[in-house]
């Protein structure tokens, strides 16, 4: 077995308490701190609309309900995961055989870096996350640039270049118009 990162399913709201009970278990157990090497909350700054529609930054769980151990698992792959399963508030491994003769499958290299890019440890390969999620067909507010104030429909989304199709109405005709998520919000019905 190699050493990777394993996604540990939690009661939601529990995530800090188990990584401060995973972190005290490795200051107290040498031989666990040997096995279990991290264990991290994923956390993202967004910014979000208040009620009063201000803009205030926030810190959000990037999976709520997991966290992330760093394991380092060998041949006694069930005491160190038993260890960590026995924690009141954690309900197992995900990817973890239900029968308990399987150990854990890590997160895939893949899955770990997009998960450091929401969190901003690592710099992400698209530049871009959205502050807000847009639906095709709904209505949105031009906030800034040539065509701020208009309201328009979303026609289309575009992550890989953060940007939106709008139709707008211009002078009378309905008219497709690219812009970027950060000149738009979304309208207050």
């Amino acid at each position: 077995m190699a050493k990777g990162w394993y996604v540990v399913h939690t009661y939601s709201g529990y995530e800090q308490k188990i990584e401060r009970i995973i972190n005290k278990l490795r200051q107290n157990d040498p031989e666990f701190e040997l096995y279990c090497t991290g264990v991290n909350v994923p956390m993202e700054t967004v910014e979000v609309l208040n009620e009063k529609g201000e803009r205030k930054i926030e810190q959000r769980k990037v999976l709520p309900g997991y966290i992330l151990v760093e394991l380092d698992l060998g041949e006694n792959w069930r005491a160190v995961t038993t260890k960590i399963i026995r924690i009141q508030g954690v309900t197992g491994f995900l990817s973890a055989d239900k029968s308990g003769l399987v150990p854990p499958t890590p997160l895939s290299a893949r899955e770990h870096r997009s998960i450091l890019e929401r969190t901003g440890e690592i710099a992400p390969e698209k530049t871009f996350r959205p502050k807000q999620d847009f639906v095709k067909g709904e209505e949105v507010l031009v906030t800034s640039g040539p065509f701020a104030s208009f309201k328009g429909t979303v026609e289309e989304i575009d992550l890989q270049k953060g940007k939106l199709r709008l139709s707008l109405e211009i002078l009378g005709r309905f008219t497709p118009v690219d812009v970027d998520f950060s000149q738009v919000e979304k309208t207050v019905q």
